[in-house]
C-alpha cells in the first residue's frame, strides 16, 4: 500500500487527530484512467465490491433465466445485505424454489446486522444462521449456477466450475490475468487485480447497456437490478443504499471489506474504485462520497450524503466533538 494519497482526516474540535490514506481510480467509457489519487498499479483484493462480477456467469450462462430469477434476486446476488428479515426471507424463498435449503449454503453462519433483529435474536436465544450471512444472496446465485452446470456441491472450491467461471469473468472485465486470490469471509475465492483494472471493470459495467454480447447484457441487467433495488443491495442506514437513493442520476454502488468501494455510472460510462490502505470503512465511505460530489453525482447538502461525506463524531453523552473530513484534493 505504498504511495497512498490522503483520503480523509479526523478532527476532534480544532485539532486534526488522525488520517486515512489510500487509492482512488476513475476510468472513462474506454476504461482509460481519467483521474487518480495514490497508486493505480496497486494490487488489491476487491472483496465484496466484486460481487457483481462474481454474479456475471449466473446471468450470462442462462442460469438466471432458466431458474426464473427476477431483478430482485439479481440485486441480492450482488448484495452485502444486513441480514434484515426481508433479506433472509428472500434468500430462503429463492433456495426453496430451487429445491435447496440453508444447509446447501457454504457461506457460514452470521448474526443479523439489522439492529432490531439482532437484539431480538439475543433476547430469544437464537443462533446465527447462513441466511443472515451478508453474502447469502451471492451464494444462492452460486448454487443456482451450480445446478445449471450440473456440478458438484462444493461450489466455493477454487477449481469448481462455478469459481472458474467467476475467475474468467473477472479477468475479462478487468482486462488482466489475476495474479492470485484470497479466501473471502464467506469461503469463496476473491480474485486480486490492480486498482486501475478494477476501475476499468466498473466502466465495463457502466457501458454494458451499449453492447449486445452475452456478458455485456448480463452486466447491464445486474446494474439495472442494483439501481432498482438499493435496499436489497445493502439495507436501511447503509452507505450503498442511502447514496444510491440520494444520487442525482442512476448509480450502482457497492462496498467491500477492508475499505473497498466501487461506483458504476451508466449515464457517463464511468467506473470508480476506492481502497483505504488501512482497511477503514469510514475512510472508503467518505472518499467515495467525495468523488461523487466532485463529479456532481451527489449533492453535498443532502442529509444522506453529508452523513458519509462529513460525519459527526459524537461522544457517549451525544455531544458533537469532532468530524471526519474528506481530503481537500478530493473535492477541489
Amino acid at each position: 500500500m505504498s504511495n497512498a494519497a490522503p483520503l480523509a482526516e479526523i478532527w476532534r474540535g480544532p485539532i486534526p487527530e488522525s488520517a486515512h490514506a489510500g487509492h482512488i481510480v476513475v476510468a472513462d467509457e474506454t476504461g482509460a484512467v481519467t483521474q487518480a489519487w495514490g497508486a493505480p498499479e496497486t494490487v488489491v483484493l476487491p472483496r465484496s465490491s466484486a460481487k457483481m462480477i462474481q454474479a456475471l456467469p449466473l446471468v450470462a450462462s442462462g442460469a438466471a433465466d432458466a431458474a426464473g430469477l427476477a431483478e430482485r434476486h439479481l440485486a441480492l446476488a450482488c448484495a452485502s445485505h444486513e441480514g434484515a428479515p426481508l433479506h433472509a426471507r428472500a434468500v430462503a424463498e429463492w433456495l426453496d424454489a430451487r429445491g435447496l435449503s440453508e444447509a446447501d449454503l457454504l457461506c457460514g453462519p452470521e448474526p443479523s446486522r439489522d439492529k432490531a433483529l439482532r437484539f431480538e435474536m439475543i433476547r430469544d436465544g437464537e443462533t446465527p444462521t447462513q441466511l443472515l450471512n451478508n453474502c447469502s444472496g451471492k451464494h444462492a446465485g452460486f448454487l443456482t449456477l451450480m445446478q445449471h452446470l450440473r456440478a458438484g456441491p462444493d461450489y466455493v472450491a477454487p477449481d469448481h466450475p462455478v469459481q472458474i467461471s467467476a475467475r474468467d469473468a473477472f479477468e475479462e472485465v478487468t482486462g488482466r490475468d489475476s495474479p492470485g486470490f484470497g479466501i473471502d469471509g464467506c469461503s469463496a475465492p476473491n480474485f486480486a487485480t490492480k486498482m486501475d483494472a478494477m476501475a476499468r471493470a466498473m466502466s465495463v459495467f457502466a457501458t454494458a447497456h451499449r453492447r449486445e454480447d452475452a456478458l455485456s447484457r448480463a452486466a447491464a441487467r445486474l446494474v439495472e437490478a442494483m439501481i432498482a433495488y438499493p435496499l436489497e443491495v445493502a439495507g436501511e442506514g447503509r452507505a450503498c443504499t442511502l447514496l444510491m437513493r440520494a444520487a442525482r442520476e442512476p448509480v450502482a454502488l457497492k462496498t467491500g471489506a477492508e475499505g473497498f468501494f466501487v461506483a458504476i455510472l451508466p449515464e457517463r460510462g464511468t467506473g470508480i474504485a476506492v481502497k483505504a490502505a488501512d482497511g477503514a470503512t469510514r475512510a472508503a465511505e467518505c472518499a467515495i462520497a467525495a468523488v461523487l460530489v466532485r463529479l456532481g453525482v451527489l449533492d453535498p447538502e443532502h442529509p444522506d450524503v453529508a452523513r458519509f461525506l462529513r460525519p459527526e463524531i459524537r461522544n457517549r453523552r451525544g455531544l458533537s466533538v469532532g468530524r471526519i473530513e474528506p481530503a481537500a484534493d478530493l473535492l477541489s
